[in-house]
């Protein structure tokens, strides 16, 4: 069974900084893409990155250009997702998926305060 636990998520102020973790399990996260999704209140889905096994990271929300670093760590079969100088606009619940297995973990819920 394929699963992905994320955690790292909380509460921080405008400006701050957190890193999100994505452990699989059942998955190959070094022979996959997967990517970081997020979806805020109200809104759909929105793929922030995407590692690709070749360790291409695309990152595809202009508004996280800059701020957003993805990694993945192939001994831990993890993924990492660094979010520096947060604002409110980041709040949502943030999900690493896999598009082939059409799978998703439950989230992580990050929350900026202004």
């Amino acid at each position: 069974e394929v699963q992905f636990v994320e955690s790292g998520g909380g509460l921080v102020r405008s400006g701050g900084s957190l890193t999100l973790s994505c452990v699989a399990s059942g998955f190959n996260i070094a022979s996959n893409d997967v990517s970081w999704v997020r979806r805020a209140p109200g809104q759909g889905p929105e793929r922030v990155s995407r590692v690709y096994p070749d360790g291409t990271i695309r990152y595809y929300a202009e508004s996280i250009k800059g701020r957003f670093t993805s990694s993945r760590d192939n001994a831990k079969n993890a993924l990492f997702l660094q979010m520096n100088d947060l604002m409110p606009q980041d709040t949502a619940p943030y999900y690493c998926a896999s598009d082939r297995l059409g799978v998703s973990g439950r989230g992580t819920q990050v929350t900026v305060s202004s």
